[in-house]
């Protein structure tokens, strides 16, 4: 766990908790930073989220060079990466929140609105809720059946359902994790979420994907 890890700040994230949630997982070396070049050396990287698809994803494109050394760290070298919440939700082809909005297109798939097929449910989807493990998946070894905390009004739709690494219920399915290789997004937050939390992040921690 003495590996440098990058914590990426574009303006967008919950950066000081989850710093925090990160050390106390046993992280020795966090660096918040834009830096492309940090990136370019990282051995792990983080990418939090929090507001809406759009405003995140302009952010991120604003930082000079950023995402070129994300996909080049991440998609060809192949480092271990951690979405969390819009930070997931940017892995996506596209999200439609305020507009069409291009993501990363790391997993494909779509961002779409929480539908409200029942008066009784409340969206943004917020608080504690359940989220199950989708066995033999992609990054399934790092989920665990649990319970964390939510807090989002837009869900990612994958296109290819073996990318769903865990799911929750809000009045029907949503996906409460993505994976693929070495990329691992999960919709709650595990800097909120207790003991839950920071065993995924430890675990994180400790991957090694093949």
């Amino acid at each position: 766990m003495s590996e440098a890890l990058a914590l990426i700040d574009y303006g967008a994230g919950n950066l000081h908790s989850v710093y925090n949630a990160l050390k106390a997982a046993g992280a020795r070396h966090v660096t918040v930073t834009a830096d492309p070049q940090f990136v370019r050396g990282a051995k792990r990287i983080v990418l939090p989220g929090v507001g809406s698809y759009k405003a995140c994803m302009h952010g991120l494109k604003a930082k000079p060079g950023l995402v070129e050394a994300l996909n080049e760290r991440v998609l060809e070298h192949g480092v271990p990466f951690l979405g969390i919440c819009v930070g997931m939700q940017l892995l996506a082809t596209r999200g439609v929140e305020h507009g069409t909005t291009s993501g990363l297109g790391w997993i494909p798939g779509e961002v779409r609105l929480i539908e409200r097929t029942d008066p009784a449910i409340k969206v943004p989807h917020m608080g504690w809720n359940d989220v199950r493990h989708a066995h033999h998946r992609d990054g399934s070894e790092l989920i665990e059946d649990g319970e964390a905390y939510f807090l989002h009004s837009y869900h990612f739709v994958p296109d290819d359902g073996h990318h769903v690494a865990a799911m929750t219920d809000h009045g029907g399915g949503l996906v409460a994790a993505v994976a693929r290789d070495n990329i691992l997004g999960v919709q709650f937050h595990p800097e909120k979420s207790q003991a839950y939390g920071l065993e995924l992040l430890a675990r994180f921690l400790d991957w090694n994907p093949a």
